[in-house]
């Protein structure tokens, strides 16, 4: 959960998201280190006299030219590397499909047969002590821990967008269209988002709320509302 003074990321709570922290901590040091160089550089030219040796400098024009396409690659590799461990989805341990509507979700679990929900966000007059406000649903989603899960997001009516940013997944829901994203939570705990897309007047009222739990408890929880 993000708070008020944070400059970084959310604690990563999936593996995706630990890379993509990884990757942004690198881009940066990259970024750090032109900046760097060419702030020495302005300043090494404002300090030392003009002189017409460098007219002619062939070394220097050859250096400048491939270095630019080194820090390149090493930014696309770790990059396309992501990208594809993003759209892997190797044999899910469970699927749910994700509704957007205006302006709440609907919820499929559709590996079970009477497993459904719609989560409206709880308004602030009946907002229970201690939980967030805008962000607590009433119904949230249960997933088990350490277990491959698939996302199916669509839209009944306009555009939308399921996004969680400490499980690092954020996909479009669009009207007539499935998309498809997966994660695997590293630990128990309540990661919550928002639809990162407008969608009308009650855009920010359309909270996600997803509880990771351990195997066990999943199971009691399916079961009960099964039932």
């Amino acid at each position: 959960m993000a708070n008020h003074s944070q400059f970084g990321f959310q604690d990563a709570s999936s593996p995706i998201m630990e890379e993509l922290v990884e990757f942004h901590d690198h881009a940066l040091m990259v970024a750090l280190a032109i900046c760097s160089l060419v702030l020495y550089l302005l300043l090494l030219m404002l300090m030392e006299k003009l002189s017409s040796n460098t007219v002619d400098a062939q070394e220097v024009e050859l250096i400048w030219t491939i270095l630019p396409a080194i820090v390149l690659v090493l930014l696309a590799l770790p990059s396309l590397q992501i990208l594809y461990m993003m759209d892997e989805i190797d044999e899910p341990d469970l699927t749910l499909k994700a509704i957007g509507h205006q302006w709440y979700w609907t919820y499929e679990y559709t590996d079970f047969a009477d497993l459904s929900f719609d989560s409206y966000m709880i308004p602030t007059t009946e907002l229970p002590l201690g939980h967030f406000r805008l962000l607590e649903v009433d119904h949230r989603v249960v997933i088990p821990m350490e277990s491959p899960i698939r996302v199916i997001v669509t839209a009944d009516d306009v555009l939308h967008s399921w996004a969680v940013p400490t499980l690092g997944v954020k996909t479009d829901a669009i009207p007539g269209r499935l998309n498809q994203t997966s994660f695997i939570t590293t630990r128990p705990g309540i990661f919550y988002g928002q639809c990162s897309e407008i969608c009308g007047a009650n855009h920010s009222f359309m909270p996600i709320v997803i509880e990771s739990t351990p195997l066990n408890l999943f199971e009691t929880w399916s079961s009960s509302l099964s039932s």
